[in-house]
């Protein structure tokens, strides 16, 4: 496998797809969990909060087993899912976005719900008096000053999505063009006796994409820490 190679371009994009479907349907829910986690006290609080972190704590390839009993084929979500919408995640690209995102998750919430709580709640009370409802002071007070440290959790959360390996090979196997990403195309190589210097390439891109993940991330946020500021960074 070389940087021409049909079966590493195929790996890399569905790496893209994989973490850019991730984060297109985990960064609403990390948004409103975060929200939820920052703005309200409530008993279940720190329940949640446990929840919403436990992926970050506990062994991938049992948040990938967890997965695999849920939304697999005989598992009772999996069988909803299939019987309902015909939609299938197991062995699937799309149950690998699934645990890219759920492993992604706590490290968005993070980021945003720190965003949230440094938001002026008197800017939110303000806006209130003046007639607006929650929802309207949301979007327009909230999210808006909240925005840089929803770009760098998104950011923060792709990156991570790139480089996910134990849940994603647990929960969706490693099947070449279909479930097959970057960090499995690795692991695939260091099995093989001749397939040290592909991977050795494979990593180093993975390690570019993680590292230019990062850096545009600062950037990102140094940008809109600015234009809110009024330029005066």
């Amino acid at each position: 496998m070389g940087w021409g190679d049909p079966e590493a371009a195929a790996a890399l994009w569905l790496t893209v797809q994989v973490a850019g479907t991730a984060i297109l349907f985990g960064l609403p829910l990390a948004i409103a969990v975060s929200y939820v986690l920052a703005r309200y006290r409530f008993p279940g609080h720190m329940l949640l909060n446990g929840l919403v972190h436990l992926p970050l704590v506990m062994p991938p390839v049992v948040t990938g087993y967890g997965l695999l009993l849920l939304f697999g084929p005989a598992g009772p979500l999996g069988r909803f899912l299939n019987d309902v919408f015909g939609v299938g995640l197991a062995f699937r690209w799309t149950g690998a976005a699934l645990a890219a995102a759920i492993m992604a998750f706590p490290l968005m919430v993070r980021p945003i719900r720190v965003a949230i709580e440094s938001v002026d709640m008197g800017l939110e009370s303000a806006a209130e008096t003046l007639g607006a409802n929650r929802v309207m002071v949301f979007f327009t007070v909230t999210l808006p000053l909240a925005l840089p440290g929803i770009l760098a959790a998104a950011i923060l959360g792709f990156a991570k999505a790139l480089g996910e390996f134990g849940a994603t090979i647990t929960f969706v196997s490693n099947i070449p063009g279909e479930t097959r990403t970057l960090a499995l195309a690795i692991y695939s190589l260091t099995q093989s006796p001749d397939g040290d210097r592909a991977a050795l390439m494979l990593a180093g891109l993975a390690a570019v994409l993680a590292f230019s993940a990062v850096i545009a991330s600062e950037v990102v946020v140094r940008r809109m820490q600015a234009r809110l500021s009024g330029g005066r960074r």
